[in-house]
């Protein structure tokens, strides 16, 4: 007999649970219904707004990058130009003054070799 006591508690509890929970759920509905502040077709038109507005401004976002980047790019073209440029003049500066050495010593060698 105690099973059969038993039984029908389980399927009670498990049934007024469920009741619950439609009723609850039910009543979830037709509060969010009626409270909503816009209909379905406002909410959507509203959240496609929203997205186009996204989109613009992420544009904007990518178009300033875009236009940072290409300045620092030109910035940095610029400054290499720059540094080859003062380097080059470096260069020219210590051959000729290598060349001048190397004349010289050929001078003194003539020199040398004449007085001997």
């Amino acid at each position: 007999m105690n099973n059969e006591n038993q039984e029908p508690v389980y399927h009670n509890n498990f049934f007024s649970i469920l009741v619950s929970l439609l009723v609850g759920g039910m009543a979830g509905a037709i509060t969010m219904l009626l409270l909503a502040p816009q209909s379905g077709k406002a909410t959507r038109l509203q959240i496609q707004e929203k997205g186009i507005e996204l989109r613009d401004r992420t544009s904007e976002m990518v178009e300033d990058a875009m236009a940072q980047v290409r300045l620092d790019r030109n910035k940095l073209s610029l400054s290499g130009r720059q540094k080859a440029k003062e380097i080059m003049r470096q260069g020219q500066t210590l051959v000729v003054e290598q060349l001048d050495r190397v004349s010289e010593a050929a001078q003194a060698g003539k020199k040398a070799i004449q007085g001997s």
